[in-house]
This record gives structure tokens, sequence and C-alpha cells, in this order.
């Protein structure tokens, strides 16, 4: 027997993209009772108008779910959702006349061109998956790699921040550390200038007394002085006049009070008593001028005592007033260069006779 010819194999058609209101008709008859979708339609209008079938078909399945995956365009999606009105009586009448418009072209062609054109779309729906599937694969793994970058950017930030908290940490504790070293030592400052204030005070009130006490002994011996000059120049007037009144011994004294030499010719007897009287009379008065010297110089030193008192009295005073000022720094130079030295032991002055 002769092999049967093979069927001619008609030319294929062009490709022809279904209408794009067959396309929205039949979305609408599928998701009816969805109205989110219904929006997404609404607001994606113009970009499904410029598309074709297979356009739009990747556009409700790359593009759609992309722009809704941002939380203000998916609260928004689902406002106007809630306020749409889904018209249930054209998708119906929509739906009834695309069903018959499909079954009129399916009665009208060729099962032969049926199924090529079947098969090209189930072709180039392949390829069209697989085109996809390669655009996810790139796009996975451009994401993964801006991932990992992005990740390793965190670590080495992690990493960095983890170091300046250890070194804020150990600086922190330096800082504390630190703060109460000086607290402690600023204590130990404070009552060190304490017990030095005290004891500049009490050295002070302690001058001040010694110096009271020297001017009311200066004052004393001032008194004694005048005193002992005024008995003095007494007893020398009575010793003057005794010694007027007496016949013998006038002449040894001029008008004036002063004693003249005797003369060669006078009798011995008589002038040994008046040279006994005389050499009294003159250790008496070498006496008084020698307890008025030691008076006087008691009196000296009682005022040069009295001036460099009050001059440490000045400087104490000072030291306590630049104390007050920066007392800090003063104590420091007080540690450094030891307590201010204090007054000489008070001696009393023994009274002169």
């Amino acid at each position: 027997d002769p092999s049967p010819l093979p069927c001619p194999t008609p030319p294929p058609s062009p490709p022809r993209s279904p209408p794009i209101m067959e396309a929205l008709c039949l979305v609408f008859v599928l998701h009816v009772s969805h109205p989110p979708l219904l929006v997404s339609l609404q607001t994606s209008k113009e970009d499904l108008l410029q598309a074709d079938f297979e356009g739009a078909l990747k556009f409700f399945r790359v593009q759609l779910p992309k722009r809704y995956r941002a939380a203000e365009n998916a609260r928004r999606l689902m406002e106007q959702a809630c306020n749409i009105k889904v018209p249930t009586k054209k998708l119906k009448k929509f739906e009834k006349e695309y069903q018959t418009l499909r079954e009129s072209q399916l009665q009208q062609e060729d099962p032969i061109d049926r199924y090529q054109k079947e098969n090209r779309r189930l072709q180039e729906a392949s390829m069209r998956l697989e085109q996809e599937n390669d655009d996810l694969a790139h796009e996975l793994v451009t994401s993964k790699i801006a991932l990992r970058n992005d990740l390793d950017q965190a670590e080495d930030k992690a990493d960095v921040l983890n170091k300046e908290l250890l070194s804020t940490k150990q600086r922190l504790v330096e800082t504390e550390e630190e703060k109460r070293r000086h607290e402690e030592e600023t204590a130990q400052l404070k009552e060190v200038f304490r017990r030095e204030l005290e004891k500049a005070e009490m050295e002070i009130k302690k001058t001040t007394a010694i110096i009271a006490e020297y001017k009311q002994i200066c004052s004393q011996l001032s008194t004694r002085l005048e005193k002992q000059q005024a008995a003095t120049k007494e007893e020398l007037d009575i010793v003057r006049n005794k010694v007027m009144s007496c016949e013998h011994c006038r002449d040894l004294f001029s008008p004036v009070g002063s004693l003249q030499a005797s003369s060669p010719g006078g009798d011995g007897t008589s002038s040994e008593p008046l040279d006994e009287e005389k050499d009294g009379l003159k250790e008496q008065l070498r006496q008084l001028e020698l307890e008025l010297a030691q008076t006087k110089l008691q009196l000296v030193e009682a005022k040069c005592r009295i001036q460099e008192l009050e001059h440490q009295r000045g400087v104490l005073m000072t030291e306590i007033q630049a104390a007050k000022n920066s007392w800090f720094s003063k104590t420091l130079g007080s540690l450094k260069t030891g307590p201010p030295p204090l007054c000489p032991p008070y001696i009393p002055l023994q009274d002169a006779h």
C-alpha cells in the first residue's frame, strides 16, 4: 500500500492579540467578587490600554504586586475598595456576550487552525514564562548580591559600633574613676584647708592677744618709766636741797646743780663724809641711769616685737584672704611648701626694778 500522503499544513495565520476589552471582561468575570482588583484595574487603566494581551498578563503577574507592596499604596487600595460599587448587571451582560463570541469563533474556526493557534499560544506562553523565570532569577541574584553587600556593610558598621561602645565604656569607667579620685582629693583638700584655716584663725587670735598684751606691757613700762623719772627727779631735788642746805657741801655745787672740785686747802677730816655721800649719790645716779636705760631698751624691744607681730598678723590676714578667694590653689601651695611659720613663743618681759 502506498503510504498516505501527509496532510498539507496550512500556512500559519498572523498572530492576533485578542482585544483588550475581551481580556478585561474575562478578568472582571473571574474576579467579580474582589473589589480590590477592580480598583487596581481602574488605577491601571492607562497602562493596560497601552499593552497587548501578553503585556496585560505580565502586568498582573509582576508589576501589579510590586506596586502594592508598599504599605501606603495597599492602604489606599483598601480604602477605595470599600467605597467602590461592583456593576453586577453589566458584568453578567459582558460575560454572556463574551461567551457567545467565543462559541461563534470556535464554530467558525478549523480544528487544525485552532490547534495550531493553541500550540503557538502555548509555545509563546512557555517562552514568556522562561523569559520571566530568567528575569526573576536575575533579579533574585541581584537582590542576593545587594543584600549580601548590605549585610557586609551592616556587619562592618556593627563591628565599628561595638568597638566604639567598648571604647566608650572604657572611657566611662576611667572617667568615673577619675571623678571619684577627684572627689576624694577635693574632700581631703577641703579638710586640709579647713584645718589650716582654723589654725590660721587661732594664730591670728593668739597674735592679736600677744599684741594686746605687749601693748599693755609697753603702756605699763611707759607709765613706770614716767613715774621713775619723776621719782628720780624728786629724789635729785631732795638731795640737791639737802646739799644746798649744808654749809660745808654748798660750795661743792654750782648754782645750776653741777658738782665742783674741792679746794686743795680744805679740811681733810670734813671732806671724807662729803666724799662718801658724793660717791653714794653718784652710785645712786648711775643705778637710776642704768635702770632708765634698761627700761628704754625694753620699751624699744617691745615696740619692735609689736611691729613684728603686726607684720605677721598682716601676712596671715593676706594669706587667709587669698585662701578664701582661691582655696584650691592656696591649699595645693600649702601642701607643697608646708604650713606657714608659727610665731615665736611668747615670753613676758620681767618687771624692771
